[in-house]
């Protein structure tokens, strides 16, 4: 440091296809210089995981003991327009990193929050590699390919990314797609409350996984025969009513999700298999399939079933546990079709 700046030293070079440098420098400098850019659900910003305390700490036990180490860090300097710091080329491969010194957390840390988050007081010198300029979407794509696969990685927050880097998502990715209107559009039940992965001020009121609603969706899709392209608009329009419906027949169960199967994986699948049920005959008969539509129907047989924790749905999982309540719901269907056609004599 020096003059109000700060200067790293490491070797110039290329990943592939993407400049970097390569360097050493104290875990304190680097965790002071650098941020974590976590996924803000409720602005869109960020693409990392909740940071898990507990994970960096174990790291710091670890960094800290005898014959530990680790592979680079990986960072990013993203582009700036202030001249917070500045790349310069000392001859073919040693370059310097210098920094304002009030130029605040500059490094992006593309891969290690975790290993960095609890070290700003450790002076243990630690490798790293930063990329040169890159910007927040050709992060994303970095942060996927090196941790698509990792343990632990919300698949939820992959999905997330993949919506931010797809160029026409209602085509590539029509379920995701839609489970991202459920959660995105402001008349949806489920409103801001599928857990992306990331933080959110609603936290406490998610009741399920965007991963989940995306699976389920993408059976609804199959079964009602809408997974050609150009379908996912009207189609999330449909499973939007569909939901408006069930909140509405179900209300009481809705407002009191951690009680009842309703939202919880088994009913979001069930219920996902019944909407394409529906549907199929809503459009058989010529009916509009808006909540108008729905609800009539599902206030019928819904309320006769018994979503709470200790009721039939108790126990069911996996594939086969989803067919059980499908068929559950399906017979109840049937039973209060039967009934009206019997007083209907």
């Amino acid at each position: 440091m020096g003059m109000g700046k700060i200067r790293i030293f490491g070797i110039s070079g290329v990943s592939a296809q993407k400049r970097v440098v390569l360097g050493f420098a104290e875990a304190k400098t680097l965790c002071n210089l650098s941020f974590p850019d976590i996924l803000d659900e409720d602005t869109g910003r960020g693409y990392q995981r909740r940071f898990n305390p507990q994970h960096s700490l174990d790291f710091r036990r670890y960094i800290q003991s005898a014959g530990s180490s680790t592979i680079p860090l990986t960072l990013n300097l993203r582009p700036r327009t202030d001249s917070a710091w500045e790349l310069i080329e000392l001859d073919n491969s040693r370059a310097e990193i210098v920094i304002s010194a009030d130029a605040g957390r500059v490094f992006a840390q593309v891969d290690c929050q975790h290993r960095l988050g609890h070290l700003s007081d450790l002076s243990i010198v630690l490798p790293f590699m930063c990329y040169i300029g890159l910007t927040e979407r050709e992060e994303v794509e970095v942060f996927n390919v090196i941790n698509s696969k990792a343990k632990g990685l919300s698949t939820s927050l992959l999905d997330s990314h993949e919506a931010y880097l797809s160029n026409d998502l209602a085509n590539d990715r029509p379920e995701l797609f839609i489970a991202l209107h459920l959660n995105n559009d402001s008349r949806s039940p489920w409103f801001r409350q599928l857990d992306l992965g990331g933080t959110s001020t609603s936290g406490l009121m998610r009741r399920a996984s965007l991963r989940t609603m995306q699976k389920a969706i993408r059976r609804f899709l199959v079964k009602a025969k809408l997974q050609k392209p150009g379908n996912a608009i009207s189609a999330a329009n449909c499973v939007l009513e569909f939901w408006l419906a069930v909140s509405t027949v179900l209300a009481d169960e809705w407002a009191n999700p951690r009680r009842h199967f309703l939202t919880k994986g088994i009913g979001v699948y069930a219920l996902m298999d019944i909407a394409a049920e529906l549907y199929l005959s809503g459009q058989k008969s010529g009916q509009a399939c808006d909540k108008r539509y729905f609800t009539s129907v599902l206030s019928d047989f819904l309320p006769q079933i018994n979503w709470s924790s200790d009721g039939p749905f108790r126990g069911f999982g996996g594939e086969g546990g989803v067919k059980s309540a499908v068929e559950l719901i399906r017979g109840a269907k049937n039973r209060q079709h039967l009934k009206v056609i019997q007083n209907g004599r």
